[in-house]
């Protein structure tokens, strides 16, 4: 029988090129935290995975609301559209 404690169990391996301060800050997060450099890593991508898909929702809040207030009219956000777009086609001309 095998105990994994609580843990999750790993089935997949990689490997990271990191610079030599993300070392010495992983390291540290793990002894501060007692736990493995693996753990700390899961901890913080699902960390910044919650923050993103957070971040994203708070703007789409704010997006609907703005639309909701009909503050723009639709000519003016299609010449603004129109006005990006022309300028993105001439990145990477100068």
């Amino acid at each position: 029988m095998v105990h994994t404690y609580g843990m999750a169990k790993m089935n997949r391996r990689t490997t990271f090129a990191l610079d030599e301060e993300t070392i010495l800050r992983l390291r540290k997060l793990a002894a501060i935290w007692h736990v493995s450099q693996a753990e700390v890593v899961r901890k913080a991508i699902k960390k910044a995975e919650s923050e993103f898909n957070t971040g994203n929702k708070d703007k789409l809040d704010l997006l609907r609301q703005y639309h909701e207030r009909e503050e723009m009219k639709i000519e003016v956000a299609d010449t603004y559209l129109d006005e990006v777009a022309e300028n993105r086609s001439s990145w990477g001309r100068e």
